[in-house]
């Protein structure tokens, strides 16, 4: 077999990979952000400590919609991102779900709370972030499976613009 052959089934194999780790990222998120939007809110709201039991269980309540929500448009996001050749993505799956702390950003802020003090550099970085929500890996979202599916996901990704380049 010649070597222009080898890489094209090089990049074959490489985009089942892409494919197969950007399924389980997306499976993961639609399965872990509602719980994940619920438990942020509920931390944040205990560690203020001046909702009244009213306030919470309104919170709880909005927090368990957003979740879904959540779940949703990031997983939304990520099928788009997924879908364009790899060449052509602009944005990490790590990126997109960054944004997740839109919507329980917004419960919060809808009950009173205040922003936290937080590190300047995490203040830079997501400046959207005012109660310091932001995962630092997929994995504080859902367990190690959706932090290795990333890993997945960018080590087929360099094996096919490794593949086109020729190896």
């Amino acid at each position: 077999m010649g070597a222009g052959c080898e890489a094209v089934g090089e990049e074959a194999r490489a985009l089942r990979a892409l494919a197969e780790a950007g399924d389980a990222l997306v499976a993961g998120i639609e399965r872990s952000v509602p719980t994940w939007v619920t438990a942020q809110v509920e931390r944040i709201l205990d560690a203020w400590g001046r909702a009244s039991p009213a306030v919470c269980l309104d919170a709880e309540r909005a927090a368990a919609a957003a979740g879904v929500s959540a779940a949703h448009r990031v997983a939304s996001e990520l099928r788009a991102l997924l879908t364009r050749d790899p060449a052509e993505q602009a944005r990490t799956p790590a990126e997109i779900v960054r944004s997740v702390v839109r919507e329980p950003t917004a419960v919060l802020t809808a009950v009173g709370v205040p922003p936290v003090e937080r590190d300047p550099f995490d203040e830079r970085a997501v400046p959207e972030d005012r109660y310091d929500l932001a995962p630092r890996s997929l994995a504080d979202l859902g367990g190690p499976e959706l932090g290795a599916a990333l890993l997945a996901w960018g080590m087929a990704k360099a094996a096919v613009l490794r593949a086109r380049l020729g190896g």
